[in-house]
């Protein structure tokens, strides 16, 4: 804990752990890359936390109706996912990927479910039955029967267990899988590589060019308000580059309503 300013926690930085903040934009999807909303956190609040916050007061602000709103892995929750999805905007987020966790095992993609009967069919066609559901994870449990599994040729490529393969299915799996199908949609595609080469640039600019790779004040209040001011500054540089730096420059229009979000850390001093 740093004694100068307790508001800063423990985070990794290449190989070395040091205190510092995590700084979160919500960035309009058009060509300018307008900042819409700057949020500091400390560094142990993951980024997908505030998502939801963010989006829901840009649009109340900005008086924004979005179509979309992209982001990384890291904001694929099911939480966020829902509310997105019920707000009518589509969430273009990755979602993790479980089955690599264990390559040398099937994925839960090699089961496939069959909603008449509420079971799973494992790679054999063997069939895995409703045993339980997890309220507090959202989750319903499928387990093969005991006996199956241990008799199965293909066991060592399924499960160590001897009770049987389980399987998951999230209470909200519509919502996952209608996310899933964006995937494959080129809007989808567009959108990614978008936030790749227009928002990710965002925090190496601040970084590089405007001084948030440390802040100069303490506090979380403190660097709010410096990453609020170097937001805002950008904001300008794109509004004079745009109106011309000879004249007195003034929004013409919305900024749009494509959103996207990043995130990105800066260290405090001690």
């Amino acid at each position: 804990m740093s004694a100068t300013d307790p508001d800063a926690t423990p985070m990794r930085t290449g190989t070395r752990t040091t205190l510092g903040y995590h700084d979160h934009y919500v960035v309009d999807g058009g060509k300018r890359r307008i900042i819409l909303a700057a949020l500091v956190t400390p560094a142990d609040v993951m980024e997908n936390v505030p998502m939801r916050d963010l989006l829901w007061r840009v649009c109340f602000r900005r008086k924004l109706r979005p179509h979309q709103v992209t982001g990384d892995t890291t904001y694929g929750t099911t939480e966020n996912i829902v509310a997105v999805e019920d707000a009518g905007i589509r969430a273009y987020v990755p979602l993790p990927d479980l089955g690599s966790r264990r390559p040398t095992f099937f994925a839960q993609a090699d089961f496939l479910y069959d909603p008449e009967q509420d079971e799973y069919r494992c790679p054999q066609h063997h069939p895995l039955k409703r045993e339980t559901a997890k309220h507090t994870e959202g989750v319903v449990v499928y387990r093969a029967p005991a006996a199956t599994c241990n008799a199965c040729p293909v066991k060592a490529k399924c499960t160590e267990s001897h009770h049987g393969r389980i399987v998951h299915r999230s209470f909200h799996a519509d919502y996952l899988e209608k996310v899933r199908g964006y995937h494959a949609t080129d809007a989808y595609q567009k959108a990614m590589r978008k936030r790749q080469v227009w928002v990710e640039p965002l925090f190496a600019e601040a970084k590089d060019w405007h001084g948030l790779r440390r802040f100069r004040l303490r506090g979380l209040e403190n660097v709010n308000i410096q990453a609020q001011l170097i937001a805002t500054g950008k904001n300008l540089k794109r509004l004079l580059s745009k109106q011309g730096w000879g004249r007195r420059p003034w929004p013409g229009g919305a900024t749009g309503i494509v959103l996207a979000a990043g995130t990105a850390v800066t260290t405090s001093r001690r």
